[in-house]
């Protein structure tokens, strides 16, 4: 294993772009007489899940207007059949020629700004306690190791993976059943294992290991999908102009959808950009709806029962942005942040939810030292032992029963989400609906309560809420006596109360 990396930041600058920008051309229709593209696998699995075996989304862009927009002299780079639209490499010229053509709905910019989460080993001071934490040896008792699922990773890069110690079980038992390279098409696959440009392209490696690693002469275990089937994609590249490769990434989770993946990991963000500036994303833009690849998340969330497990961001101490960075904004992405492993409350770094959003973000998180780039991997093992557990489960009850297990469930908020996922609760709710209640609501008088609690820890995490989900501040609380003594601040109407085995809820009245 590759050890020695350090957290990346990418910045790309204007003289390091090709003269011409990267675009979205969205059409107008389809034609409904096309066959879709997608594999038998894929609609047998959607008819299992009582869905539709295909709709409009699984159609191919239309001939015809591919036909008509390379008359233009535009090169396509990629289709996205769920967004109706294709990419392209285009100069002010050909904007203005294409926007012109009466089959195109719009012409957008690609957003140029990406940041990998972040990109170091995977060690056993980052593993030990996170599996711990989330209990992963519920999942060996009962000899749960995701065996039969296979998982997508979309990441920049996998170099090294094949020679890996922790991934030998992996390769050695054929268990990579397709690579694809779209940053640099038509390469052969294997290549993104024995050639690397930058860091970033052993980001994938250290992903992969999170999710199903073991190191077999200590006997560490470092993710919990120890039996999973893999498809690679590479979808990013430092080398060349921007990192903003949004249409690599949607074309990637396109092709494994078509091909009955029906979990993604992606330990990737698209956040603030630094070439034109007009083109950057602002954090009042991950709103769930903005950003390309948000849309196409959360079309894969609703239309095609695909679970997408996406890292939260590292922006959590960037005063100019701290919030989730896209796709981890979509409401139908599983969006893990990171926490710290004693008090198990948010770690620095970690990305927060945007208070506009209705709904909470991340929705869980678990300890990571070095980056919610290996928080998600994490949960990703977590949600392929859970499908292997019980198969039949859809995307939507796979994340409503990670939420439920997280040891702050109901009592969420926009710095940890529901919190760490247990998996003794997980795996009691994949086989029924109902788990005993590990939370309590309390509702104070006045300015000053004294609540009881039962505890070993002499210092608990407090959340300081505005509202139900949105923290004022998160603070360290003092158990003495089996007591914890809360006085009111500001604007304060609830603070909660981690005690990990179970949760106190005050409201203040």
């Amino acid at each position: 294993m590759k050890r020695n990396f350090f957290i990346i930041l990418f910045f790309f600058f204007p003289g390091l772009l090709f003269a011409n920008s990267k675009y979205w051309i969205y059409l107008k229709d389809k034609d409904a007489a096309l066959s879709p593209a997608i594999s038998a696998l894929t609609m047998q699995n959607r008819q299992g899940l009582g869905m539709a075996s295909f709709d409009t989304y699984d159609l191919p862009i239309m001939p015809a207007y591919e036909e008509a927009i390379r008359g233009q002299q535009v090169q396509i780079l990629h289709r996205s059949k769920w967004l109706n639209a294709v990419s392209a490499h285009m100069s002010m010229e050909q904007v203005a020629r294409i926007k012109a053509l009466d089959f195109v709905e719009a012409v957008e910019p690609i957003d140029p700004g990406f940041f990998i989460a972040s990109n170091r080993p995977v060690e056993r001071a980052q593993m030990a306690p996170v599996m711990s934490q989330v209990q992963a040896e519920a999942f060996l008792k009962q000899k749960i190791t995701a065996q039969n699922i296979t998982i997508g990773v979309i990441d920049a890069g996998f170099y090294g993976a094949d020679s890996s110690l922790s991934l030998q079980q992996v390769f050695g038992n054929n268990r990579i059943l397709g690579i694809r390279d779209y940053v640099k098409p038509g390469r052969a696959g294997e290549l993104l294992f024995s050639t690397a440009e930058s860091f970033s392209d052993m980001h994938g490696t250290e992903v992969m290991a999170a999710i199903s690693g073991i190191n077999p002469k200590e006997q560490m275990q470092y993710g919990m999908a120890t039996n999973a089937s893999f498809y690679l994609a590479r979808s990013d590249y430092s080398m060349r102009e921007y990192r903003g490769e949004e249409d690599n990434w949607i074309a990637a989770m396109e092709w494994m959808d078509s091909l009955g993946v029906r979990l993604i990991n992606t330990s990737l963000g698209y956040a603030k950009g630094f070439s034109d500036p007009k083109e950057n994303y602002k954090p009042a833009e991950m709103d769930g709806k903005t950003s390309a690849i948000t849309k196409a998340a959360q079309i894969a969330s609703d239309k095609k029962g695909l679970l997408l497990i996406v890292s939260a961001g590292n922006e959590g101490d960037d005063k100019s942005w701290e919030v989730v960075s896209a796709p981890a904004d979509a409401k139908g992405v599983l969006s893990i942040g990171a926490t710290n492993s004693t008090l198990w409350n948010k770690i620095g770094y970690s990305s927060m939810g945007p208070e506009s959003l209705p709904y909470i973000k991340p929705n869980v998180s678990c300890f990571s030292l070095y980056g919610t780039s290996l928080s998600a991997p994490v949960i990703t093992g977590f949600a392929a032992c859970l499908l292997q557990a019980n198969p039949k489960l859809s995307n939507k009850e796979l994340i409503e029963i990670i939420e439920k297990s997280a040891h702050l469930y109901p009592y969420g908020n926009n710095y940890v989400g529901y919190g760490v996922p247990q998996a003794s609760r997980a795996l009691a709710l994949a086989k029924a609906p109902y788990l005993p209640s590990h939370a309590q609501l309390l509702v104070a008088k006045g300015r000053n309560m004294t609540v009881e609690v039962k505890s070993q820890d002499k210092l608990v995490a407090l959340y300081r809420k505005k509202n139900k989900k949105d923290v004022i501040s998160q603070q360290i609380g003092k158990v003495q006596d089996g007591k914890i003594n809360l006085k009111r601040i500001g604007r304060e109407k609830y603070t909660t109360i981690d005690l990990k085995d179970r949760v106190i809820e005050v409201q203040w009245d």
